[in-house]
């Protein structure tokens, strides 16, 4: 039996910094400590770093620098993309499009937005978690000002269509914002291939540092600003730069999009034998999100008749790390919102697994969990009311 002090498989929730990018951060939190708005030597080496990763993000997104705004992470992206456009584009009308299965940064947003008078329309997805493109088409009205839709989904791992949907919102003359938090570092993105409009990532999903992400904002896209002070990210975001988080993020975003495809073909390799395994062994077990279009390394399932939250706990004496859905509503006592979404029932939505994988995972990880796992159900369905009412 494989065994390690820790078997880390919660990566949609944060990632390990890796060591590169925490080397190329230490001089900015040590010597190199200056304001880049200081006209100073080192004041001037801090902007000359922050400018450095700017051009970073760019080059991995394939965009140009001035499009790209670095803020405190995804949730304060996605706040500033749909406040932003909403309220610098109400004139033109007060009608946003998103979907039921976006995280909590775009759905809480948006139910904000509705106490000011828009109105906001939750696209339903089918049960693989993708949406119907033709209830997007149907959906777009003449005051629609904005398409939300998340790149891919953080707790069942499903691809959307984006490029047909930025063609559409094109067509219409509508602005898209993607939340791309959990896509970046996983699946390439071309912003000169892709109509989307503005763009939302965080540092912390790719083996960068936390507290520290990017909106991606195509240049002529009519937005307002969200945080008023000072004149800082060419006055649309004010504050003192987090130049080592910055760093941290140029560093990670560069290695997180070098062989992409070959760390993509080994996140599958993984994935599938983890699902495979799963699926054989353990019966009433039911995969979550669709089976082929989802990220590389997400695995996500529920096993009826028990609870989510005694897996997780089982799991961690056993040294491993795993969800039971998004890390942001842990603590809640009702099933995701997701697996609601996609048509599971309150019992079996109770009973989910979310394993998230990265490219320092391996194969004797895989077998360990899949030595581990079985048991930690069977027992759990031996003492649970709810297997003899099947």
């Amino acid at each position: 039996m494989y065994m390690k002090e820790l078997i880390y498989m919660d990566n949609s929730a944060t990632t390990r910094i890796s060591s590169e990018v925490l080397d190329s951060m230490m001089p900015y939190l040590t010597t190199g400590y200056g304001n880049p708005s200081s006209i100073y030597s080192i004041g001037r080496e801090s902007r000359k770093a922050v400018e450095n990763a700017r051009e970073l993000v760019a080059k991995a997104l394939s965009c140009d620098t001035n499009e790209i705004y670095f803020t405190s992470g995804g949730s304060e992206s996605d706040n500033w993309a749909i406040k932003g456009v909403a309220f610098a584009n109400e004139n033109k009308g007060k009608h946003i499009i998103t979907t039921s299965i976006e995280h909590h940064a775009v759905l809480h947003t948006c139910k904000y937005l509705e106490k000011y008078g828009f109105e906001i329309t939750y696209l339903p997805v089918k049960s693989n978690g993708i949406i119907d493109i033709n209830d997007l088409k149907k959906a777009i009205r003449k005051d629609t000002i904005l398409i939300s839709i998340m790149y891919a989904n953080n707790e069942i791992g499903s691809i959307q269509p984006i490029k047909e949907i930025g063609e559409i919102a094109k067509e219409n003359n509508i602005y898209f914002h993607t939340d791309a938090v959990q896509a970046i570092g996983n699946i390439p993105i071309n912003l000169k291939e892709l109509n989307i409009d503005l763009l939302s990532l965080s540092a912390h999903k790719f083996h960068g540092p936390k507290g520290v992400g990017v909106l991606y904002i195509r240049k002529g896209v009519k937005i307002s600003n969200m945080i008023h002070g000072g004149g800082q990210e060419k006055n649309m975001r004010a504050g003192t730069e987090n130049v080592a988080g910055i760093v941290g993020l140029g560093k990670a975003i560069e290695l997180a999009t070098i062989d992409i495809e070959k760390k993509s073909k080994y996140l599958i390799t993984l994935r599938e034998r983890l699902i495979k395994g799963i699926m054989e062994s353990i019966p009433d077990t039911i995969l979550n999100g669709d089976p082929i279009n989802r990220l590389p390394g997400n695995v996500n399932v529920c096993f009826k008749y028990i609870e989510g939250e005694s897996i997780l706990l089982l799991l961690d004496m056993k040294g491993i790390c795993a969800s039971s859905g998004s890390a942001c509503t842990s603590g809640s006592l009702n099933p995701s919102h997701v697996l609601l979404a996609i048509g599971l029932p309150h019992e079996i939505a109770h009973g989910s697994l979310r394993l998230t994988l990265s490219e320092e995972n391996t194969q004797e990880e895989i077998e360990y969990v899949l030595e581990t796992l079985p048991p930690i159900i069977q027992n759990l369905r031996n003492m649970s009311p709810l297997i003899n009412e099947k």
